[in-house]
């Protein structure tokens, strides 16, 4: 004898499946051949960033310059940050500083980025406070 389940209201269950369907489109679409051109300039031009944060990174490592940086920022003097940023050695890259109380933000933008192209940002965050 035939005995279904039954809900929580003492109905029988029904079990439905979601109707599948089939996209007729979907594996016959046609894609452009793959172009790594981009992509290849994209990296090489993060390579550089990559360069460019170790500069300045090797630079925050100066304790006697983490503090000059860290007190125009606690001075809100923006100006000076930036002056600093800009002042150390080999760094050519434009870099845009943010920060708060906790930490600093610096943003290192692709060269090409100067002459109106954005193929690629590095942001370094570092903690400086709770």
């Amino acid at each position: 004898m035939y005995n279904p389940r039954r809900n929580h209201h003492g109905y029988p269950q029904i079990h439905m499946h979601p109707p599948i369907f089939h996209n007729p489109f979907s594996s016959s679409r046609q894609y452009p051949p793959v172009d790594t051109t981009i992509l290849s300039q994209s990296v090489k031009e993060f390579q550089v960033l990559m360069q460019q944060g170790g500069i300045l990174l090797e630079r925050l490592s100066d304790t006697a310059y983490s503090e000059k940086i860290m007190e125009a920022a606690q001075l809100n003097q923006q100006a000076e940050v930036d002056r600093l940023v800009q002042s150390i050695e080999g760094l050519y890259v434009t870099v845009k500083t943010s920060y708060t109380p906790s930490g600093v933000i610096f943003k290192l933008q692709s060269p090409a980025f100067e002459q109106g192209g954005n193929c690629c940002t590095l942001n370094i965050t570092l903690k400086w406070g709770r």
